[in-house]
């Protein structure tokens, strides 16, 4: 069970971290200032979330790594992250598809987490819930004004959500370590997450006039397994530069 409670911390702090970082890479790209405090602003959330996790499971690991050991000195087949996050940014449609899709699993995942029998994991949460739910208002109301906005927003998004469907099988199914995890409550329990996602996915998109495609089919690459697209390691290479390059430098 200790090793299951690992690889679901390190998941929950590695996609965090991820899309942190992806969101940063639009400072100084974004299509208005406020975009751009509002991009950094979830950005510096989600790694500061991150961190939490990453901590706790550096603690359980117990071998001497940090949490900034975790984050900066695994290569790609270590990360845990959902492979959602991973992809690239592409327009600002396909970056707020992909911020929604991954608010809508991650405030549902948040919720049960508060109440789970780990106290660490609950507090985690609880301070995360309260920031993550203002990630979804924004996301949410992004996809609904470019979904029924102009008919150039509308196709982008229309684009956006093909591109990126296939990725969401991660957010709706559970491997057998994950299940254990939640039989023991110490995390969400897979089915109830997957309802509540769809649940929220379908709301959103009908007011944004958007098509809810069907679920999505078995992805023959799979972040549990450490097994990712080509993108994550061009981010890590760009995220961990500095830490690998000089490993003994402190500020």
């Amino acid at each position: 069970m200790n090793d299951d409670l690992i690889q679901y911390l390190l998941r929950l702090g590695d996609t965090a971290l991820i899309q942190g970082q992806r969101l940063c890479e639009w400072c100084g790209n974004a299509p208005a200032i406020e975009e751009e405090l509002a991009l950094m602003n979830v950005g510096l959330d989600l790694v500061g979330q991150a961190r939490n996790w990453l901590e706790y499971a550096a603690e359980l690991l117990d071998d001497g790594r940090s949490a900034d050991d975790l984050a900066f000195g695994r290569d790609e087949r270590g990360y845990r992250n959902l492979l959602l996050v991973e992809q690239p940014n592409g327009d600002y449609a396909v970056t707020m598809t992909k911020q929604f899709l991954y608010d809508a699993w991650h405030f549902a995942v948040l919720q049960q987490l508060c109440n789970v029998e780990d106290e660490r994991i609950a507090g985690i949460a609880a301070k995360a819930l309260k920031e993550v739910t203002y990630h979804l208002r924004r996301s949410s109301e992004w996809v609904q004004r470019l979904g029924d906005g102009t008919a150039e927003s509308h196709n982008r998004m229309l684009a956006a959500t093909e591109q990126l469907w296939r990725f969401t099988v991660e957010l709706t199914s559970a491997d057998e370590a994950e299940q254990r995890i939640a039989d023991a409550n110490l995390g969400a329990n897979p089915v109830v997450v997957a309802q509540e996602w769809l649940t929220r996915v379908t709301q959103v998109f009908e007011l944004a006039t958007l098509p809810v495609p069907g679920p999505a089919n078995y992805f023959y690459l799979s972040a549990r397994k450490g097994l990712h697209t080509e993108h994550l390691g061009l981010i890590l290479a760009e995220m961990q530069y500095l830490p690998r390059t000089y490993p003994n430098a402190t500020w």
